[in-house]
């Protein structure tokens, strides 16, 4: 084996040499390269993932969110509806108090009138039978006079 080895130029002892240099290289590569870069891998991997988890959680939200929004609007929307039905029927009771207020007031007023006309007509009867009764009185006392 020996002869193998002068034949290729190689020389045992520079072989282990290398070979422990190689093997030593490799170890303080491998604890001093290898595993921080291996760990800063790791971290960012799991940087990665949690960034995915999260992102994950917060489409799930905004999906919550967006459909909690949703029924609130309907919600607001129904009440909305049935206030302004309210407020429709409320407006109408008013209207037709109104009406009705208004429609009492006109007869009060017509009944008024109608009393006022019937007293002025009662006291222009009475006021014209006077003036009779006196131009009754003057023509008799006219006539007796010229008699």
């Amino acid at each position: 084996m020996s002869e193998l080895f002068d034949a290729f130029g190689l020389q045992l002892p520079l072989l282990i040499a290398q070979a422990v240099n190689f093997g030593v290289l490799m170890v303080v590569l491998w604890y001093l390269l290898y595993k921080p870069v291996m760990a800063t891998l790791e971290t960012r991997r799991q940087k990665i993932a949690s960034g995915v988890a999260a992102a994950e959680m917060a489409e799930a939200k905004a999906a919550t969110a967006d459909a909690e929004a949703a029924k609130v609007v309907h919600g607001a929307e129904t009440e909305a509806e049935g206030i302004v039905s309210v407020a429709r029927e409320s407006a109408q009771s008013e209207r037709t108090r109104i009406i009705k207020e208004a429609e009492a007031r006109a007869a009060s007023v017509e009944k008024d009138a109608e009393a006022r006309a019937k007293e002025d007509a009662a006291r222009l009867l009475r006021d014209s039978e006077k003036e009779i009764a006196r131009l009754s009185v003057l023509a008799a006392e006219k006539v007796i006079r010229s008699k």
